[in-house]
């Protein structure tokens, strides 16, 4: 696996957990007391730290991808017959691969 999808894994994992503290929190807001509320006010803190590290992380994946798309798009268009040569030559792999079957 490469970083990339372990990062985007992780992140789709984070989010889920936020979601499950979020809705923790909800369900938990008629309870009083005063350790209660401060434990809730220290998990509110952390919940934003963390949405706003998650979305400066996906910020950063998409600029990321954004990168790549133009680095291959700039390929293509100054390697042209490189790009079309490969790109049949993967084709005649994968219908070979199918036509054995």
């Amino acid at each position: 696996m490469s970083n990339e999808i372990i990062k985007e894994q992780l992140n789709d994992d984070l989010g889920a957990v936020l979601a499950d503290v979020d809705a923790l929190m909800r369900a938990t807001a008629s309870l009083g007391g005063e350790k209660v509320s401060e434990a809730r006010a220290r998990a509110e803190e952390s919940l934003r730290a963390l949405r706003a590290r998650m979305a400066e992380g996906k910020a950063a994946l998409r600029l990321k991808a954004r990168n790549a798309a133009k680095a291959t798009d700039a390929y293509v268009h100054d390697n042209t017959w490189e790009a079309m040569g490969v790109a049949g030559g993967i084709g005649l792999v994968i219908g070979v691969l199918i036509a054995r079957r």
